[in-house]
């Protein structure tokens, strides 16, 4: 696992053993995962997302506490994949990560809680797995609109952007803030050190 710029975020880029059959790798290792972490991940469900080409998800985070770390891997076709600092108080608040994931390379992001996550899908069809920390609850899932101008995620604009109703009327990261929506960095860092055992 290799930091990105933002704490709390990571990507990962599995060894590929390939041969005259196909190839084959590694997607997840608890163990190491855990010595980079400092903690297991504890895996409380698994979704998979089918999007066309244009298809933004996101962005979406959960309360903190208990917050939703996710483990995303792409195994069909390409996004574009970001993660977006919502800790209200963080030093890199507002700022953003862009990966691309894919079934070629393997690579993977994972996401700590309070962290926000979105995907742009480049290929005709993109497949993508989330294994997530706790398991869904609709009354603390929120999401930001993922073009705020303010945030400033470059999307690719070659593909025609499709958004579901609800991530199109999702607020403004500002009004979020205004509002009181989002995490604060301090219970992010207090729950980490929970996870932690500290």
């Amino acid at each position: 696992m290799d930091a990105l710029g933002i704490e709390g975020a990571w990507v990962f880029d599995p060894a590929i053993h390939s041969d005259e059959r196909g190839s084959f790798r590694e997607c997840f290792r608890g163990h190491e995962f855990a010595e980079d972490l400092g903690y297991e991940f504890d895996l409380r469900q698994a979704n998979c997302s089918v999007s066309r080409v244009g298809v933004i998800r996101g962005i979406h985070f959960t309360d903190v506490p208990p917050g939703q770390a996710k483990y995303v891997i792409c195994v069909g076709g390409s996004v574009i994949d970001v993660i977006v600092d919502l800790r209200v108080g963080s030093p890199t608040f507002g700022r953003w990560e862009t990966v691309q994931i894919d079934d070629q390379t393997g690579r993977a992001v994972f996401l700590s809680e309070g962290l926000g996550h979105a995907f742009m899908a480049m290929s005709p069809q993109a497949t993508v797995v989330y294994m997530c920390s706790t398991s869904y609850a609709p009354g603390i899932e929120h999401g930001v609109h993922p073009l705020d101008p303010a945030i400033g995620i470059p999307w690719p604009d070659h593909h025609e952007v499709i958004l579901s109703a609800k991530d199109a009327s999702a607020p403004l990261l500002a009004d979020a803030e205004r509002t009181g929506l989002l995490p604060s960095y301090a219970a992010c860092v207090k729950h980490a050190a929970w996870l932690r055992g500290g």
